[in-house]
């Protein structure tokens, strides 16, 4: 009896040190990328990985270029956060208003859409996979709060626009700006950003360089959203703040 009161105790003691090894390995990682920009992401790897396995006997060709958040066109910053998350600069992560309206839309019988923030988004695509469980979303859920307790508003804004997928293995503002428009992201215009932004919900279905009605009619109201918030004036005074 002792002896298996012995072995209980040592194995809870194992769980209990591996459970607080994992949280401070987690809490480093998202910290120490509040300095030292990622080169790789979850789902580029993820990615990658994949198409090594596929029947398609080409690899996968990423591309991607990191560039700073003063090298990217704020009319970008603005375009994402007027598309993808318009509380961005005020929420701590979770925006439990846009939760709260997806949930009636669904009760009402309407499609359940979702209300991932531009921080959730980070977290779900630099540290983990895609893919649909509730194990991801309470890791996603964990990260989010880490990332926005130790990372400025700029610096989540930042690594969404350099991680972001705009095309099949196009990552980032640079390679989408390069890619479709022939030019580096510090020179975006107000309709480029808007059309970018407007594939981001299928960038593997949607294409910003051959954009169909709907890419159209979405970059249209993107850019109504954008003058709405009150231009690039309305977030840099925000992010600053």
């Amino acid at each position: 009896m002792r002896r298996r009161r012995g072995f209980w105790r040592r194995l809870l003691r194992r769980a209990l040190f591996t459970a607080l090894a994992l949280v401070l390995l987690s809490v480093l990682m998202v910290a120490s990328v509040r300095f030292v920009d990622p080169w790789t992401s979850g789902f580029m790897l993820q990615a990658r990985i994949e198409s090594w396995l596929d029947d398609d006997p080409r690899p996968l060709r990423l591309r991607r270029q990191w560039r700073d958040f003063e090298r990217i066109s704020p009319q970008l910053a603005l375009a994402v956060v007027a598309s993808e998350d318009q509380r961005f600069p005020e929420h701590h992560g979770f925006d439990f208003r846009q939760i709260r309206q997806a949930l009636r839309e669904a009760q009402r019988g309407g499609r359940m859409r979702g209300a991932s923030t531009i921080t959730q988004q980070v977290a779900r695509n630099l540290f983990l996979w895609n893919g649909r469980s509730w194990v991801r979303k309470g890791l996603e859920a964990w990260f989010t709060v880490l990332v926005e307790l130790t990372w400025p508003k700029q610096r989540i804004l930042e690594v969404y626009l350099n991680l972001a997928e705009f095309g099949p293995g196009i990552y980032g503002a640079e390679a989408a700006a390069q890619a479709f428009f022939r030019k580096d992201a510090a020179g975006l215009t107000r309709a480029e950003a808007a059309r970018l932004a407007a594939v981001l919900p299928g960038p593997r279905r949607l294409s910003a360089g051959n954009p169909g009605p709907y890419v159209l009619r979405r970059q249209g109201e993107i850019e109504a959203q954008m003058s709405a918030l009150g231009g690039t004036a309305w977030l840099e005074a925000r992010l600053t703040r």
